[in-house]
Order: C-alpha cells, then structure tokens, then sequence
C-alpha cells in the first residue's frame, strides 16, 4: 500500500488541493477506472497520476475557458470513467459552474435530463468521444457547444498560472434526486465541498489512517461525487471507481475490488448490500477477503439494522468485521454527509414503538416484537449542528420526540438555483428562540441516546384518520407478506378518496409494487397475492389499503441514486399511467 502523502496546507478549494498534489506527490496514483468491458470480465484498469490529472485538467480548463465566461454552467454529460473527474475539476478550475448529470440513454431519466438542461442552461457541455453522437443531438436545438474531453490533444501544456477560485462562489449546482419534488440546482460552493469532504473523512476515519475510496456510485450523484472525487482530492489519496451498470450485472467485482485494496471505505444505498447477501455465489465469495474494509456507508432513509445483519451473515466467514457499517444521513442541500455512525462501534438499534411512533414519539418497544419498528441509529453529526424542530412551532423538541431534521454549517449550500423563495425558506430557516440561516432538510427523525435516528419523509407522510404511517413500514410488510413482490421496488402513498374508493373521504392509501423478474406473472396467483398483502397491512398497520396495483419489473419510477420515487409514482399512479392495473 502506499505510504501516506504530505498534509495538504488548508485549502477552500479542490483545485488548489490538485496543484498541491501534483507538485508533492505527482507519480502517486490518483483515480483508477476499472472497465468491464465484456459480460465476464474482471475488469480493465486505466489509471492516472496526480501529475497526469493535473495536466488533463489545466489543459481541458484551457479550453473551456475559451468557450465560456467566468460562472456560466458547464453540463457534464459524460459516462462513468476518469473522463469524468477531468471534466468536473476543469469547470471548476476554470471559474465555471460544473452541472453533474448523465449522458443521454440513461432508462427512466430522459425527461429529468432535457428539464435540467432546460433550468441550468449551461453555456458549454462536456462529454466523451465515445458519447459525442448522442449528446451532440440532444444539444444540437439550444447551439450548445460540446468538448470531448479525450479529444483535447496530450500536446497542449495547459500551463498557464490560474487563480485560485472565490471560496465563496458557487463550484457546481448539485441537482436533487426528485424524490418528492421536482429537481432543483443546489449551489454549492467551493468551501462547502471541501468543508463536507473534510467532514465525512474525519467522521469516517480516513483523517487517522488512510483510506482508498472505492467506489460504483455515479459521480453525478452526491454521495459519489464527494465520496469518490472529492474527498480522495481532499486527501490526496487513490480513488477506484467502476460503473453502477458493472455492479448491477455482476455485484461481486464491487466486493473484489473492496477486497483488493486495503482500507477501503466506500459507499451504497441499502438495495446494494441486499442484492450483494442474495446473488454472490459461494464459489466467488471463496476468492474474497474483505477483513481490509475501513467502512461501508448506507445512507439510506431510514436505515434497517436488518439489512447490515443480513450482509454481515453473507460475507462474514470472508473476514468482514461486524464493525465497519455506517449507517448515515445527508441530503444535497448539505452537500452530501450531516450525520454519520463511526467505523469500530456496534450498529445502534432502536425497536420502537408503531403507535408512538406514528403519533411522534419514539417510545422503546421490545427487541422481539414483531410489530415495533426496527431502525438504526446514524451516529452524530459531522462537525455540523443539528436539531429536531417542530415544523409548524419552529420549537426545538426533546429527545424522543419525533420533528423535522434542521442543519447548520459550513458544508450546507448557498440556496436553490435561480430559485429565490425557495431559498430563503429551506436555506433560512429559524428555530423559535434562536439565530437563523438553518436548512430545512424535509426529513423527519429525532434523538435517541445521542444518535440521530432518521423515520422518513415529511412529505411522504400518510395521514389517515389522524394518525401518521411512514411509507416505507407499510412497503416493508408488503414485500413480506409475498414472496413474489420484488424487494425495495414498491412504493406506498395516499391519494384522496375519490381516487381511490369513490364515496371515501379522507386520504386513503395506495401500493404499486412491481413482481420478482424471477416469478412469471402467468404463475403468480394474484387475487391470493392481493390477500395476502391487505391482510398484512391491515394487522401490523390498522390500514385498509384503497388499491394494490402489481406492474412489471421497472415500472415502478427511481430517482437518479436508485431510490423509489414515491411522487412520481402517486403522479403517475393518478394520470391512470398503470392502467387497469392488475390486482386491484
């Protein structure tokens, strides 16, 4: 393994920490992109420098500058690979605005994509030879110019002395996942993602020992840009990527390359580790050793202590610590982390009460009780403020009371793009009695023996007859209560009465869930699966289900980091867009 490289002075932004590593560390390795390009390959390993990043970087930031004015918006419309790294600390380099996003072609996300061009109106897009047809005719209308960033030639130097950026200004605008709304810009600025790079490797650890990230996340979203770009620029350590498409086909070369680099700390919604303890067989897990893992992180909301339980069971005879998972929290308008569990400490768990819970207290219940709620804790901030308020008092609440999450510190964003009442709502928040400038984070959760324990969404709440149902309970009995609901691809809501039951009043609740790719529909005894489910509901949540509609696998909509988008499903679920539905 490497030996650790010189301390970085404090810098504010991620440029000058590249120069910084160019200079003192030029032939130490910077990021590896490990391709598959075959259905069975182990995987093509093309890496770069410090000193050869920094020189693509200069050069393509050359370029750009030339296209572009100091702020305007540069798209990033590259696939997964180094190609995209350049591209991102170019625009940055170059005092442009990076916008993070995908190439065209990403399934599920066409629109998202033209209505994020549309609101960012980027003034250059960046993309690769290998996407340049494609992005070419998306762009070809607005006459948008588009750079590959393998095509700029080796021979220019890029050497021409740059300024360091404004610390202040924004660096990137951070598009939300769209799981309960529209997506919206995020500014963040240079400070904020050093800041919450700094944060997150502290709070996992990486700042004691060093750390490679290893990594599958698409750079587009927020915990894969800061975790696998940069935070390992922060620190001036390797970072190893490989396409989510690599990991979807075949889960074990994520585990591979946790395996092959020692401390590895890396990242996964909580699908990931389930699909890994369900589909890696014996005989690759014969080849693993995972006993090097710093720390794996599951920023899911809200964490299952089930879900670490079950991956540890998978791969703990392959020397995988029960200690390494980091249940988290965040969002994109804080960047990416706010609250982490650290590595070296037992998973918390809370079995909690359901009816407490529902009517906002977090009440212990029995560790066995089948009915309590079973949540992990995610740690305690890092290096920020945080507190659970009341969303309509502004009151800070008590430990275990259940309110909305509120965060301060130097990692929270500026505001929304070119969205001003918007801004000063989420952005400048005040708690009753207290300073403002507090972001709003629309999550719902509270303190219990000093951990933060994330319950759900404020804005997925189901309200029936007064009392509160998170979401993502009555998902969970649903994909219990038959083995032919696909896991983790369900979404539950309300919708109003008249849309479900004529004649009802009052929200009423609605699930569409998608069957397993392994069960035929033609085999699945649907009016038995239907019981089954409204039986189980019906006892663990005192809910009658208004309509159960089974569609096929992928039909259920997913937000760009892999999350069921229970909005657009209740959108779509009301425009009639599953049809007559089966089941119902």
């Amino acid at each position: 393994m490497d030996s650790r490289p010189p301390l970085a002075p404090a810098y504010r932004t991620l440029p000058e920490y590249l120069r910084h590593w160019a200079e003192t560390a030029p032939d130490r390795r910077a990021f590896t992109f490990v391709d598959h390009p075959a259905p069975h390959s182990r995987g093509v390993h093309r890496t770069l420098t410090w000193r050869s990043l920094d020189g693509r970087v200069r050069t393509l930031a050359a370029r750009l500058a030339e296209q572009a004015e100091p702020g305007a918006r540069v798209a990033l419309l590259c696939p997964q690979g180094t190609e995209y790294v350049i591209g991102f600390l170019a625009a940055l380099a170059a005092g442009l605005v990076a916008v993070p996003l995908y190439p065209p072609g990403l399934p599920g996300h066409g629109d998202r994509l033209t209505g994020v061009l549309a609101d960012a109106r980027p003034a250059v897009v960046v993309t690769t030879s290998r996407a340049m047809a494609e992005v070419a005719d998306l762009c070809a209308g607005a006459r948008v110019p588009v750079v590959a960033v393998d095509r700029i030639p080796d021979t220019a130097t890029g050497d021409r002395p740059w300024a360091a950026p404004d610390p202040g200004a924004t660096a990137y605008l951070q598009y939300t996942s769209g799981s309960t709304r529209a997506p919206a810009g995020v500014e963040i600025t240079h400070a904020n993602v050093v800041a919450n790079a700094r944060q997150a490797l502290t709070a996992y650890g990486a700042d004691a020992a060093p750390v490679t990230c290893v990594g599958w996340l698409p750079l587009y979203h927020d915990m894969g840009l800061v975790l696998s770009v940069a935070a390992p620029v922060v620190q001036g350590r390797p970072s190893v990527l490989m396409d989510p498409a690599a990991f979807l086909h075949e889960p074990a070369r994520w585990l591979r390359l946790l395996a092959a680099h020692p401390r590895a700390l890396s990242a996964a919604p909580n699908f990931a580790y389930d699909y890994c303890s369900s589909a890696v067989s014996d005989a690759q897990k014969a080849e693993l050793r995972l006993d090097g893992v710093a720390a794996l992180i599951n920023g899911s909301e809200p964490v299952r202590p089930g879900t670490a339980d079950r991956f540890h069971a998978a791969f703990a005879a392959q020397g995988l610590a029960a200690d390494v998972h980091c249940p988290s929290y965040g969002l994109a308008e804080a960047t990416v982390f706010v609250s982490a569990a650290r590595p070296g400490e037992p998973l918390r768990r809370f079995a909690l009460d359901r009816d407490a819970l529902a009517a906002g207290k977090a009440l212990p219940a029995r560790p066995d009780d089948a009915d309590a709620v079973q949540l992990a804790g995610c740690g305690t901030p890092a290096g920020q403020q945080v507190r659970v308020v009341d969303p309509v008092s502004r009151d800070s609440l008590a430990e275990g009371e259940v309110g909305e999450i509120w965060v301060r510190g130097p990692n929270v964003g500026r505001g929304y793009w070119n969205n001003e009442a918007q801004s000063r709502r989420v952005f400048g928040a005040r708690p009753a009695g207290a300073p403002g400038g507090w972001l709003r984070t629309g999550d719902l959760g509270t303190v219990l023996d000093g951990q933060l324990v994330v319950t759900g969404r404020l804005k997925d709440l189901i309200v029936v007859d007064g009392r509160n149902h998170y979401p993502q309970d009555v998902e969970a009995t649903v994909q219990d209560a038959h083995p032919a609901v696909r896991r983790d691809r369900l979404a539950a809501f309300g919708v109003p009465g008249d849309a479900g039951v004529p004649g009802d009043a009052g929200e009423r609740v609605v699930v569409v869930a998608e069957h397993t790719r392994t069960t035929p529909l033609a085999a699945i005894d649907v009016p038995g699966l239907v019981r089954a489910v409204r039986a189980a509901v019906s006892a663990r949540h005192g809910l009658r289900l208004a309509d159960v509609v089974l569609v096929a696998p992928g039909a259920v909509p997913r937000t760009s980091s892999g999350k069921v988008a229970r909005s657009l499903t209740r959108a779509r679920y009301l425009e009639g867009a599953f049809g007559a539905g089966i089941g119902r």
